[in-house]
């Protein structure tokens, strides 16, 4: 397993190359890349070329793809403008990572609002789901759903229904420790979606007083040990990547926090 972050967290403290240095300075390993601003829909190869080469120049591993941002249109609404535009640019992204060597690239296809109901939506993203088939036989990158607080997919054996009838082994699920603990618990996650997890983001959650997202070294209740092991039960040995933001105090001590997990 290798100690990684995501630039996400971190997007605000200088240049690619800078953030780079200071993450390997912090401990980690490898840094998800942000489909947002250096890596976009209109990319060129030499845009991607000068990425490259600032993770070689770091000795940084680029982890996965944080496609959220720049991965447009939707497969929950229904319209098929939407649902082509998500296509089209979940396509770009996937072929930026194809060329820079990156595996996975995170999606979130769309959720439940007043106008989209919970069923339809559940629906309309299963069979969403099925028509990126073509792009990841392309790409051969993998195509992981997050569950990221979007109302739909609350269940894990909905995920897993939907994962299993797209039935694709690159169009999987991007697992995150602290997103479903308001109502769930991580490890039962994992376990239920097993193969499915292609990428994993590390993140604590408090549910009391109120809900809030303390540091990994913090008192949570995210249950590491049975985290890890349910990891080590579906073979998962990729990259741990930190989603928590801080200084870089405190990014450098959830990489060691991270380290020590993996040391078990």
């Amino acid at each position: 397993m290798q100690v990684g972050i995501t630039h996400l967290v971190c997007r605000g403290d200088g240049t690619l190359p800078e953030v780079l240095d200071k993450a390997k300075a912090a401990g980690y390993e490898g840094m998800e890349v942000l489909f947002t601003d250096y890596l976009t829909t209109d990319s060129t190869a030499a845009d991607l070329d000068k990425v490259r080469a600032a993770f070689d120049a770091a000795g940084m591993t680029m982890q996965s793809m944080c496609g959220a941002g720049g991965i447009r249109g939707s497969l929950a609404t229904g319209v098929e403008a939407d649902a082509e535009e998500y296509r089209r640019t979940t396509a770009l992204a996937a072929r930026a990572c194809a060329y820079l060597g990156i595996d996975t690239v995170l999606l979130v296809p769309g959720g439940v609002t007043p106008d989209h109901p919970y069923d339809l939506v559940v629906e309309r993203v299963t069979e969403g789901l099925k028509s990126l088939r073509p792009i990841a036989d392309e790409t051969g990158v993998n195509l992981a759903v997050e569950y990221v607080w979007n109302d739909a997919f609350l269940s894990p054996l909905e995920m897993r229904a939907a994962l299993d009838a797209a039935d694709h082994p690159h169009i999987g699920f991007y697992m995150d420790t602290g997103n479903m603990l308001a109502f769930a618990w991580p490890e039962q996650w994992i376990r239920i979606l097993g193969r499915h997890i292609k990428k994993v983001h590390v993140k604590n959650f408090r549910r009391r007083p109120h809900w809030d997202w303390p540091s990994l070294l913090s008192v949570g209740d995210v249950d590491w040990p049975r985290v890890m092991a349910a990891l080590a039960d579906i073979g998962y040995d990729g990259a741990l990547i930190s989603e928590m933001s801080g200084t870089w105090d405190e990014h450098a001590e959830n990489a060691r926090f991270i380290q020590g997990l993996i040391a078990g």
